[in-house]
């Protein structure tokens, strides 16, 4: 699967993307769209948008700014309830309608949900990173998007935000995906974490995915098997 570009304010960048990959993190996470691969979440949601955008189709026209505002809040990692278990039902029910194992689903899983941030706060511009008792908070700009074009023919976006201020140890940079190319609040977002931008947009593997720190196991469980 070939990531044919990357673009914003004219900038492009040219990589190759394995199999499996963020094509269809930008897609509804559960169809495979004809593309002969998946990225299987099981979280479709239209946010206000035609299924067309989430799965990936849209005109760059389409496709606006957004605030950190649309990401405020308090979440959580959802890799602990893969690791305790909790999750085991969502990958049985992708098992019943999807080409794969319970056990192969919850190893692909396993691969992209790992992350040692089990929590993050965003509150104005502070972002505070909590990795078990440590916490680093910095302060960050909104650095545009970029629009990711894929062989297939569907394209995603990545909302970049820098850290202009605050603890070294928190990321430089951060892209958000969720399925939204317009201000919308967010209900659950895959987060890319580091220190070189360029390296970030080609990260398909790993995405550390976040729902609100007021819902149990359960309810994240039952949510990603309702769409």
């Amino acid at each position: 699967m070939k990531l044919l570009s990357a673009h914003s304010a004219g900038v492009v960048v040219v990589g190759v993307l394995a199999m499996g990959s963020y094509s269809a993190v930008m897609a509804d996470h559960d169809h495979d769209h004809g593309h002969g691969h998946g990225h299987d979440h099981d979280h479709a949601h239209d946010h206000g948008q035609d299924k067309d955008v989430n799965a990936g189709y849209f005109d760059d026209d389409q496709v606006e700014d957004r605030q950190l505002s649309d990401w405020e809040g308090d979440w959580q990692s959802v890799y602990p309830y893969l690791q305790d278990g909790t999750l085991d039902p969502v990958f049985a029910h992708k098992a019943a309608h999807g080409d794969k194992t319970a056990a192969e689903y919850k190893a692909y899983y396993e691969k992209g949900y790992q992350t040692d941030v089990n929590r993050i706060v965003i509150d104005g511009d502070d972002v505070t990173f909590y990795e078990g008792d440590e916490a680093h908070t910095g302060e960050y700009v909104y650095d545009g998007y970029e629009i990711l074009t894929y062989e297939a023919g569907n394209r995603g976006v990545r909302y970049i935000f820098e850290r202009e201020a605050g603890d070294e140890e928190a990321p430089k940079y951060f892209q958000f995906s969720d399925h939204t190319i317009a201000p919308n609040d967010a209900d659950h977002y895959h987060l890319y974490m580091g220190d070189d931008r360029e390296a970030l947009l080609e990260e398909v593997t790993n995405w550390p995915t976040y729902y609100p720190s007021d819902l149990s196991g359960k309810e994240i469980a039952e949510e990603m098997m309702a769409h």
